[in-house]
């Protein structure tokens, strides 16, 4: 799994490059191998040279829809915001604060995906929202039909006049976004509509309620109190007492700030209060009202 952010960061720690910093990140997220190969020409080739030899397995265009249009490792984030402030803890507490957060997970998530297939939604509320969106933009795209079978279209864009190819028996968009996400694109729904063909035939089935339903069939069972548990008749595990800290008190927790920490240095810093430059929310005039400034 290749994760886009420290692809990004370690680009600008190898060739110090700061104004191709985000190239590099619109690169790797681009769906279309010729807008791909296009990004590459502006810029990047010449100073990968070699390294872009690699090129086929961090951008999103040539992955073969492996990783579902993901470009972070989303399963380590997910994990992490799971175990968000259940961190240094003793051995006991941090498994019993995992046990219990993903417990919670797992039923609210449940409740809402069987609340949401009882309310009559056939699709993830993010599939949902996708398919909308595609259906507004599909209204300005002229379709020609190519074969009788309706499977071979070209399609052209009327705002730039830009031409793409959509194989409906292969599922393919010159756009990318078909192949990548297994959902159909603007231009897919321009074509069913302009033969009246049914579009979610064209939907994945893993974006389906019923089929996430399944995800939290498994149930957490109640631990109940510990004097009530069986008596453990395995193996005791010793500590070695040489590895025990000699400083009293919980340790330091230190992180190693890298290229993702820092800002891009094109953007100026920009308070989130108040909008203006100088300052940052927390030394912000009007954080505590707009009758704190009077005392300033």
């Amino acid at each position: 799994m290749y994760c886009i952010r420290h692809i990004r960061s370690n680009f600008l720690r190898r060739f110090k490059t700061p104004y191709l910093h985000k190239l590099v990140a619109t690169l790797g997220r681009s769906r279309s191998t010729t807008k791909t190969t296009k990004d590459l020409k502006s810029g990047v080739r010449h100073i990968l040279n070699g390294a872009m030899r690699s090129v086929l397995r961090w951008v999103l265009a040539f992955d073969g829809g492996h990783r579902w249009g993901h470009m972070t490792t989303n399963l380590v984030e997910c994990i992490n915001y799971v175990l968000k402030g259940a961190r240094n803890l003793p051995v006991t507490v941090l498994v019993r604060s995992t046990f219990y957060r993903l417990n919670g997970l797992f039923t609210r998530n449940s409740t809402e995906a069987h609340e949401r297939l009882r309310n009559g939604f056939t699709y993830s509320e993010f599939a949902t929202k996708r398919v909308e969106e595609s259906f507004r933009r599909a209204g300005n795209i002229v379709v020609n039909r190519f074969e009788r079978r309706n499977e071979m279209f070209e399609v052209r864009e009327m705002q730039d006049g830009t031409i793409y190819i959509v194989n409906l028996a292969q599922r393919h968009c010159d756009c990318g976004h078909f192949q990548v996400e297994r959902l159909p694109c603007r231009h897919v729904l321009a074509c069913c509509t302009n033969q009246r063909l049914d579009w979610q035939v064209y939907v994945h089935n893993v974006y389906k309620m019923s089929e996430i339903c399944k995800v939290y069939r498994s149930e957490f069972v109640t631990m109940g109190d510990p004097s009530t548990w069986d008596r453990y008749e395995g193996a005791k595990v010793i500590a070695n007492w040489t590895l025990r800290r000699v400083t009293k008190g919980r340790p330091k927790s230190t992180r190693y700030l890298n290229e993702m920490d820092s800002r891009d240095i094109r953007s100026p810093r920009r308070c989130t209060i108040c909008g203006r430059e100088g300052h940052s929310h927390s030394r912000c005039p009007q954080r505590a009202g707009p009758n704190s400034a009077r005392g300033h």
